[in-house]
């Protein structure tokens, strides 16, 4: 098979068009999720919840919160793992699901569900009968306690239903205020066929690897979403980074007309810290665990694109009750030309306008 020769500015162009980045924006939020695959649900909010703010920074401020809100409520799309996913794309997860707690840290929460089989089916009783509920309407009748320091009062309600969640019993419904309403899972997702599980793998990896443009074979795992796509797609080199890269062809050698765009920092663009390292040249870190003192660009810096670079960062909160986002910084990374500065400008401007705050920033 033919190894594609690329440069890195093939390769950001590659990563920026499969992430909806260009001037052709999508309109639809449906399409959206289903092409970016997932939407991760970050409960940090200081501009906006991490899922509106990437469907406004593809759609832009025609983009209404409400639709995403609306559309987890009439379950068109699911809250699956805390992420947004289409409901057909479930399938891909139920062999998956029907072999947890074969190994490694599975087996030890499944060995913990399993010592408290008696909560699980109380919890199951109710939810028949009543859901969907929340966690704190539901019973703790575990007897054995989950190994944390104790955090939480209701620490085993919530555990036991992740558990039961990755083992297929239940699953998100919708929310009642800020607490997820959980309900059996096959009241929730469609009733597909079982995709069998290297299937499934493989149609993930394929899926992925459209989401991304370009992903190593394989990659350190990841919290909520792998960053790499197996044997998924074709070979690909990057001129000036080591080892190769999989690539998928239907994207390559498109015309392509960049845009500025801002960035939540749980983006998609984002996620592989070592691809954004390698093919952007990019340095970015969340801070907002860092004290104060330590903090390049601020608590919750959205990384800046313009075309196909990352090339900044802008510091901004949004003051709901004062009716202000408020900008206390805008970091170059380099020298920018007069059109990026107001290209980037007016992503500023209109970010202010889809929340319906007026702009406060530096003069």
């Amino acid at each position: 098979m033919e190894v594609h020769q690329l440069s890195r500015t093939d390769a950001r162009r590659l990563a920026v068009r499969a992430q909806l980045l260009t001037a052709e924006r999508p309109t639809d939020v449906h399409d959206t999720v289903r092409r970016l695959t997932l939407l991760q649900l970050e409960p940090t909010s200081a501009i906006a919840p991490s899922a509106d703010l990437v469907l406004w920074s593809r759609i832009g401020s025609a983009y209404d919160p409400t639709e995403l809100a609306d559309a987890l409520d009439e379950l068109t799309l699911l809250d699956f793992r805390g992420t947004v996913r289409v409901p057909e794309d479930i399938a891909l997860f139920r062999a998956e699901m029907a072999e947890f707690g074969a190994t490694g840290w599975q087996a030890a929460n499944k060995r913990w569900m399993h010592d408290n089989e008696g909560c699980r089916q109380d919890i199951l009783g109710l939810l028949r009968t009543d859901g969907p509920l929340t966690a704190r309407e539901l019973p703790d009748t575990c007897v054995r306690p989950w190994r944390s320091s104790g955090w939480n009062d209701n620490r085993n309600v919530v555990m036991i239903l992740e558990v039961m969640m990755q083992n297929g019993d239940v699953a998100v419904s919708g929310r009642r205020g800020r607490d997820r309403l959980w309900d059996l899972a096959e009241r929730i997702y469609p009733d597909d066929p079982v995709v069998p599980a290297e299937e499934a793998h493989r149609t993930r990896d394929e899926r992925r690897l459209r989401a991304l443009g370009i992903a190593r074979a394989k990659g350190p795992e990841q919290p909520v979403e792998p960053v790499d796509v197996g044997e998924a797609g074709e070979p690909a080199v990057v001129d000036g980074v080591r080892g190769q890269w999989r690539v998928d062809p239907t994207l390559l050698d498109l015309p392509f007309e960049g845009r500025a765009a801002l960035l939540s920092p749980f983006d998609r663009l984002l996620s592989d810290r070592k691809r954004m390292a390698e093919i952007f040249e990019f340095e970015y870190i969340l801070e907002m665990f860092k004290p104060v003192a330590k903090r390049r660009w601020g608590y919750y810096a959205l990384p800046v694109l313009v075309g196909d670079r990352l090339v900044g960062k802008v510091d901004a909160a949004a003051d709901v009750k004062a009716g202000v986002l408020r900008v206390h910084a805008v970091h170059r990374d380099g020298p920018w030309s007069a059109d990026d500065a107001a290209a980037v400008d007016a992503e500023i401007e209109d970010l202010a306008r889809w929340l319906e705050l007026d702009l406060d920033r530096p003069g």
